[in-house]
Parts: structure tokens; sequence; C-alpha cells
């Protein structure tokens, strides 16, 4: 499998873009009743138990042969063999790629490996690490490896193939107005096309590209590169991920932080409409700093920039931009960029974006909307496999329930509540059923982990850090008070100090600890 990616930006998450237009025994590997081999710990793995099931021993003790990366000279590419299923290892392989750049410090310096995963699900960790590596600060640097594996079914890892053009042959949401009007009819129909396709073409690999079995491809390769205990940076989705693996391996959790949090006890339908009531927040944030300013396209308060923007979404809709050949600019991309726009925060390009909306100018809304559809980085069949066989992320509402759901979601957030109620029939015809149920994660006998929240974060709201923080019997979380999505790499000097004296000396921040 090519393991590396084409393109070394961050991908915009263009999720509502793509989207919006359409047991435990034999998984944890310490608790199995296959027959084990004992061995030595000199015969395996730095970390690994001594009893190994028979079937995953040749994963544990590959080699892993880094190359520079052809296109990023300056880090290492690699792959690894996995099982399809980890339950029943005969059943196959597939293949992950990973990414490191190796520690700027000495040997004496060094702790260990990171790993890093930027969140999606469908994001190229790969593509996330080389965008970010630079901006670890130094000391982090010298002091650990950075890695970042793909997970499966995205990236240069085994991916999901559902054999179309999911840029372009998923149909939108249908228009939606400041009535609030979606055609959930034909959200459904697309979306179960879109499922039998992903079934026809990738119906053996779909079972088997949960979050469970990426948090057991990252014991695999915390071993791998010969660390005891796995050290973790996960940000948005991907602190899904290191709770996962928190609560399947807490013994071997080392020092873990997940930032812009989710929360893994609520289901998908509050997971939406705690989404849809973060994007207002945020918008709201957003109109008053406008407000403020005597060029603000949307005018001098929160309530005219609500009306400003309602009126831009259904004068779009009624009349749809035609500014090319083949492009057609509706509300619903509108608001696909504002939400966009909202996550970064890149509020002078939304001021920029807004005041060329409303002279009927779309260039900057079109550039947005090219880049995100001919993203190579974000998987659409990726996001769906992974987020289907998670309750929290993977909603499955008939259009008759979505129908009944839509007034609950504009109450909760005027402006974008239309857009986030046409993801609750995402999963509706998802040929494969959840395998991880919604319930509170606890990961007793972790060391502390630490978890970071902004206040006024649109996609991981920062009620989700708290209460994650909450549930986790180590958890201490730290606060960013600010805007945008996550707060590490964000410029806070007070969160990267607080972050990197906990990776460095497992020191965590006092309790109650706001950076502003």
């Amino acid at each position: 499998m090519n393991a590396d990616p084409t393109s070394d930006r961050i991908p915009r998450h263009r999720l509502r873009g793509a989207l919006a237009v359409l047991s435990a025994c034999g998984l944890l590997l310490t608790s199995c009743t296959a027959t084990h081999l004992r061995l030595s710990a000199a015969h395996i793995p730095a970390g690994t138990e001594a009893t190994v099931p028979a079937g995953l021993l040749r994963y544990y003790q590959q080699q892993l042969g880094w190359k520079p990366c052809p296109k990023k000279p300056a880090f290492q590419c690699t792959t690894l063999k996995a099982p399809l299923d980890y339950a029943h290892p005969d059943a196959g392989d597939i293949t992950l790629a990973a990414t490191r750049k190796r520690t700027t410090g000495t040997s004496a310096k060094r702790i260990g490996s990171l790993l890093y995963n930027p969140g999606g699900p469908g994001i190229s960790a790969i593509t996330g690490l080389w965008a970010v590596a630079d901006a670890f600060p130094p000391s982090v640097r010298a002091a650990y490896d950075l890695v970042a594996v793909d997970p499966r079914g995205v990236g240069g890892s085994t991916p999901v193939d559902c054999n179309t053009d999911t840029a372009t042959a998923l149909p939108k949401a249908g228009v939606i107005t400041t009535a609030g009007k979606s055609d959930f009819e034909g959200v459904d129909a697309a979306n179960e096309k879109f499922a039998d396709a992903c079934r026809l073409h990738s119906g053996r690999l779909l079972p088997h590209v949960g979050t469970l079995e990426a948090a057991r491809d990252l014991d695999l390769m915390r071993a791998l590169v010969g660390d005891e205990r796995l050290h973790f940076l996960g940000q948005s989705v991907g602190t899904y991920l290191g709770t996962t693996y928190a609560e399947l391996f807490p013994s071997r959790v080392g020092r873990m932080v997940l930032d812009g949090a989710e929360d893994p006890s609520i289901d998908g339908y509050h997971h939406l409409l705690d989404l849809a009531h973060g994007y207002q927040v945020a918008w709201e944030s957003f109109a008053a700093d406008c407000a403020s300013r005597t060029d603000c396209p949307v005018g001098h308060s929160v309530e005219e920039a609500n009306r400003t923007l309602d009126a831009l979404v259904a004068a779009l809709d009624q009349n749809p931009l035609q500014p090319g050949k083949d492009v057609t600019i509706t509300g619903q991309d509108l608001l696909t960029d504002v939400t966009t726009a909202l996550r970064t925060p890149a509020w002078k390009d939304l001021r920029v974006l807004l005041s060329e909306v409303t002279h009927r100018d779309t260039t900057a809304l079109q550039k947005l909307t090219a880049t995100g559809q001919k993203d190579p980085v974000f998987s659409v069949p990726g996001f769906m496999a992974v987020s289907c066989l998670s309750a929290p992320l993977g909603p499955r509402f008939t259009p008759a329930q979505a129908k009944a759901a839509l007034p609950e979601f504009v109450r909760v957030s005027p402006q974008f509540g239309a857009l986030e109620s046409t993801f609750l029939q995402v999963c509706a015809h998802w040929p494969v059923g959840p395998t991880q149920p919604s319930h509170r994660i606890t990961a007793p006998g972790t060391p502390p982990i630490l978890v970071v929240g902004t206040t006024r974060d649109p996609a991981t709201p920062y009620a989700w850090s708290q209460a994650l923080a909450r549930q986790l019997s180590s958890g201490r979380l730290l606060t960013r008070n600010g805007d945008g999505h996550t707060a590490f790499f964000q410029g806070n000097t007070c969160v990267n100090t607080a972050i990197a004296r906990y990776l460095l000396n497992g020191q965590l921040p006092p309790v109650g600890t706001v950076c502003t």
C-alpha cells in the first residue's frame, strides 16, 4: 500500500459538504481463550505481555523497514501488517501505513515515541502529522519520535473502497432554508445507494474498521516501536481513539493528551444536537467580534448577523449562483464553509467570504468548496465506515424520525440546526451495525490522563471535554478560554507549556487551570 499521501495540507474537514449530500473475548488481546504461546519478555517487543495469543504473535514480531518518505524526506515511512479480524487472525491481513519524525534530542533525553491522531474519522493521520510536526514545542521534539498511523480504511492503509467518486457522486442533502426545510427522503435514498456500493466493493472489510480495531492497531504500533507504554496525543475524534485504547489497555497507557474531547457516553442524536449548539455558540462569538468592527459585513449586533446569514442562505437556496460550468453555489455551501471557518477560526477570511457573498461574489466560497472536494486526505467512505461502527458517531434515523427531530435542532441552533439534522440518517442503511455502544469510559488503572477543552469549540463542544475528564478515573481537565477547534497548535503559550510539561515529566496542571 502507498504510505505516502499526496498532500501535506491539514484537511479542512469537509465532512459536512460531502456527507450532507447524501464479544470482547478474542478481541481483547489479554482475555482471549485461544491457545497462547508463553514467551520470555526477551522474545517479544517491549511492553507486550508474556502471554501472547498464538495467532497474533507474528504481528507483534514484525520488523519495521523505515525509509525516507518520497515526498517528505524529513520523515520516514513504513508499512506493517495487522489482522483483518483480531478475533480470527487466520482470516487474513490488512496493511497499515505509518510515518515518523525522529527525535531531535540525544538518546539520553529520549522518552519514546509519541503517536499522533488528528481526528476525523476519515482523516489521514500521516498527512496530519506532516502538517503539524514542526509546531510541537522543541522540548517535546527532543524527547519523542513523532509517529502517526493511518487508521485502517483510510489514507495509505488498506482503504474502504466504494468504487465511486464521492466528491461528485453524492447528491446534496436538499435545500436547507431558514424555515428548516430539508429533503430527508432524498438524503435517505442517497445514503442507501452509497451504503450498497460500499457493501458491494468493501463488504469484507467494513466490519473491521471501527475504533476498537484502530485502538488495537495502536497497541501493535506501540510494541513495534519498542515502547512499554503508549504515549499519545489525540485531537477531536482522535480523543475517542485514545479513550478506547485506555479502556482496552489501561496498564499500557503512558502519557496521554486528549485535546478537543469526544464524550463516549452520548448517543448519535445528542452528539449531533450538541454539535448544532456548538456551531451556534461559535457563530455568535464571531458575530459579536464582527459587530465591533466598522467593516463588518453582517451587521453590528449578533441579532443582525443572524438575520443576515439567514437571508444570504435563503437567497442562495432560492436562486443558486452558477459562476462557472458545473459549479452551483447554494445556501448549504455557504453554511458549510461558515462552519469550516469557525473551526479554524479564520475570522478574517470569514468576514471576506461573507462580504463577497453579500455582493453575489463567490470567489472565496468557491475556493473553500473546491478545496474540500479535491482533498485527497479525507475519505468519505472511511468516515462512513468508521462512524457507523460507533453508536456515538453514527445515528440511524429514518426520514420520518429525522424530520420529527428537526424542530429541536432548529431550537438549539437557528442558523445550523437544519444542516446538522441531515446527519441523523447517515448510517440508516449501513450494512454493518455498531460494535461500540455509547457508554461511560472510566479506564480504571491508567496513569493520569490530560483532557484539554476549548470553551467555544464548535466541533467538540467544551461540555464533552468536561464530561470525559469526569468519567476517566484519572482524568484532569485543562481549559482554554477561546475560539476554534482544539487547543494545541493554536499559539496559546499557556496550553502549549502545560501539555509539554505533562508529556515531559508527567506533571499535570493544577485543578481548575484556565488558559486565556
